[in-house]
């Protein structure tokens, strides 16, 4: 009688962190996350070939090996469209000695031209027609793609989304987390 109740013990010590994992699994989810940006399945995005401001042809794939930041905005820029120029622009700077491995990329999503002001004040940033581009519809956005700022990873892939009028800071800490931890780019 002593034995099973001994051998009922151990059973019982033993199960008792299995059932508490299936629980706090299944049952007690935490709603607290280390990403501030939204998590998008990844994909890789087509690599039509689009046009620069100067004309010359781009393709995504030509900054491969690097980090890109990306909105999606019309050349009549507004004031959140500037907004998220700067956010991304400070973005990279913050990096520091990893500024090098982020790249700055405006989609026009129409025919609009930029205003020459405005494309000197964000030097570096490449700016790229994409009206009528496949690329524009693979930005996933409940309501509208230009409300977003968008991660791609050095493979290519569409990986992170920040929300409309995001959190500068909370996107710093993002990206350098995601800086740190990648062997790539």
């Amino acid at each position: 009688m002593r034995g099973r109740r001994v051998a009922l013990v151990i059973l019982v010590l033993c199960a008792v962190p299995s059932v508490a994992a299936w629980f706090a699994y299944f049952v007690w989810q935490p709603e607290s996350r280390a990403n501030y940006g939204e998590l998008i399945e990844p994909h890789r995005l087509p690599d039509p070939e689009m046009q620069g401001l100067d004309g010359k042809p781009l393709r995504l794939t030509q900054l491969r090996g690097k980090w890109i930041v990306l909105q999606i905005d019309s050349g009549a820029c507004t004031e959140a469209c500037r907004k998220k120029l700067l956010y991304m622009r400070q973005l990279r700077l913050a990096q520091g000695k990893d500024a090098d491995r982020i790249e700055r990329v405006w989609l026009l999503a129409d025919p609009a031209a930029p205003d020459a002001a405005l494309i000197r004040e964000f030097e570096g940033t490449r700016i790229v027609r994409a009206a009528g581009s496949p690329v524009l519809a693979e930005f996933p956005a409940a309501r509208n793609p230009a409300d977003h700022i968008y991660l791609i990873d050095p493979l290519g892939n569409l990986m992170l989304r920040f929300p409309a009028n995001p959190d500068p800071q909370r996107m710093l800490k993002d990206l350098a987390r995601l800086l740190k931890a990648s062997r790539v780019g």
